[in-house]
């Protein structure tokens, strides 16, 4: 059997820190079920980023459709900082006191992928970047992956049930096994082009056998127009300068008037690469990188207990509004009352912390993933990564 959860473990509670089974059932006998409020924060995000992307909101919001609570949240995609909370609970605290480990699971990776995503779209621009990392992450987790790496930038997936969860069919080349099989890669990728659909594009793997230079020239002498482009992949113990590799490779092709042929390289692609690649690279696959993203680490405290403030040492107790300023998107942490707050640029500030679910009833519906897509991109186009 697989080493997985049943989704109904997660939902029956069954995911969670002993200490928490153990707390509901010490306030059972106590007589203790106050009504809080918790909120979720991330006092400092991983490897410096400035910024983060959330993500895991229509997982959360799936989880706690039966459950007798209220719940304020930033809508899934945006972009939040240290210290600002992502969302807050208003509840019975023996309604949710068992989901606190399996709420926390679905927003910390889902995050740490969606950012990371956003990130390397950031640094590629105009670039293709689509996620490959899948294989290096457990499986039943490869369509949660995909799902925030495209939700966060990625141009597009590899595997195949992560593309029926976006809605957009799933990207790849060929892998060197068919190269192999086949005996050399001028016939394999005139296999790939007598068998499959045209609307495929024609992307020839050149590293298996020979030098990059000259195999990419093999399969574009072989395919004339009909090739779309070439993936190098080439193993980090034989990369050398990548950067040379890659010039080299787009002269030779450029030379002999392959100019329509495209460059597309992965194996190991890390953020500081980019920046070095991107003269000559027209697409990206990134693995690892995304798929085994640093979570943020968010934490779930309580802040108000029957209406009062109350929060543990280090913590800014009552519940809070998260502001930012449509016009200069200035942000703005403050106290959770009715009030207007007008930013220095005369401009009036917008709640960002907004209701999602009361007590069974969704008060959004989640927004499709091109669109959460968008939105990040929207907001992250002119961040700055550092």
């Amino acid at each position: 059997m697989f080493h997985t959860a049943d989704p109904e473990d997660i939902i029956n509670g069954r995911i969670t820190d002993v200490y928490f089974e153990r707390t509901v059932k010490i306030l059972k006998a106590r007589g203790i079920d106050k009504t809080v409020k918790a909120e979720f924060i991330a006092k400092s995000l991983p490897d410096g980023w400035p910024w983060a992307v959330l993500a895991g909101i229509e997982e959360v919001s799936y989880l706690m459709k039966n459950l007798n609570i209220k719940v304020r949240t930033m809508k899934e995609g945006t972009v939040f900082y240290p210290y600002e909370p992502v969302m807050e609970i208003e509840g019975r605290y023996l309604d949710f006191c068992v989901y606190e480990t399996a709420l926390l699971g679905l927003i910390c990776q889902a995050s740490g992928i969606a950012t990371q995503a956003a990130r390397f779209k950031r640094l590629a621009g105009e670039k293709l970047v689509i996620s490959f990392g899948a294989r290096r992450m457990h499986p039943i987790l490869a369509p949660m992956i995909e799902r925030n790496a495209y939700i966060g930038g990625c141009d597009g997936v590899a595997v195949v049930k992560s593309g029926e969860l976006i809605g957009e069919d799933p990207m790849g080349t060929m892998p060197h096994a068919l190269i192999i099989c086949i005996g050399n890669t001028v016939d394999a990728i005139k296999a790939y082009d007598e068998v499959l659909d045209p609307r495929f594009k024609r992307v020839a793997l050149i590293d298996t056998f020979l030098d990059e230079k000259f195999e990419a020239l093999n399969v574009a002498e072989a395919m004339g127009e009909k090739l779309f482009g070439i993936r190098l992949d080439t193993p980090s113990s034989r990369r050398g300068d990548f950067f040379r590799i890659l010039e080299e490779v787009r002269w030779e092709l450029d030379l002999r008037g392959f100019n329509h042929v495209k460059l597309f390289v992965s194996g190991g692609i890390k953020e500081a690469d980019i920046s070095v690649l991107n003269p000559f690279v027209d697409a990206y696959g990134i693995g690892t990188s995304i798929s085994n993203a640093p979570v943020v680490d968010f934490a779930m405290d309580i802040m108000e207990v029957e209406g009062m403030p109350l929060a543990k040492r280090g913590k800014w107790s009552g519940s809070k509004r998260v502001l930012r300023c449509p016009s200069c998107n200035s942000r703005k942490i403050v106290p959770n009352r009715a009030m207007d707050y007008r930013c220095e640029c005369g401009d009036t500030y917008e709640d960002i912390l907004i209701p999602l679910y009361d007590k069974g009833k969704v008060l959004h519906e989640p927004a499709r993933p091109v669109e959460l897509r968008g939105y990040v991109q929207t907001q992250t186009s002119r961040l700055a990564l550092s």
